[in-house]
């Protein structure tokens, strides 16, 4: 117990010293100071920095899956709604730190863990995306699963640039216009 609340310790600190100094300039030693522990402690638990920051994006993917897929209303007319839905999960789970995130997705060392966990989690929201999908009575695409892997890519790549580098553009406003491309195609609106 008191194992991993010192880990966590050390990767709360690790997110705060990576997201204000970025990736390079987040040292071990910036970190073990951050998380009040000896930089041998740290050791015990991470061999370096990298380890470190991958952890943190291994926790990241597996906080992604979209919750609340089994209580959606796929009646006919809902759609739409659906389909923000999927879009607006994928903005909360983004949307704590976009200097973490950029800084995960342009400097994080892949693993295997790292490999074996995006693999999990891809499948495993396909396979949500793939249900809604299959069940829903307006969408009219030709391969579901191959529609499935399309739009859980659109929505994912496109979050995860909108929400690492803001710029001026209103959450709403990219919502919506997400919300509008990803509903026509699934309605086979050409």
């Amino acid at each position: 117990m008191r194992a991993e609340l010192t880990r966590d310790r050390i990767l709360t600190a690790a997110a705060h010293v990576f997201a204000e100094s970025g990736y390079a300039a987040g040292t071990t030693n910036r970190i073990a100071e951050r998380a009040r522990v000896s930089i041998g402690s740290l050791y015990q638990y991470f061999p370096n920095k990298d380890a470190i920051l991958a952890e943190l994006l291994v926790r990241h993917i597996d906080r992604g899956t979209w919750t609340g897929a089994d209580e959606l209303d796929l009646s006919p007319g809902t759609l739409e709604a659906t389909v923000r839905a999927l879009v607006r999960d994928a903005i909360d789970n983004h949307s704590d730190d976009p200097a973490l995130l950029r800084v995960m997705i342009e400097e994080a060392p892949v693993s295997q863990e790292l490999r074996d966990t995006i693999d999990r989690h891809g499948k495993q929201r396909t396979a949500q995306v793939l249900d809604v999908v299959v069940r829903h009575p307006d969408v009219h695409v030709g391969d579901p699963a191959v529609a499935a892997e399309m739009i859980l890519l659109t929505v994912e790549i496109n979050t995860h640039k909108f929400m690492a580098d803001r710029g001026t553009t209103p959450v709403e406003t990219f919502e919506d216009e997400l919300v509008a491309m990803v509903t026509r195609y699934l309605r086979g609106d050409r």
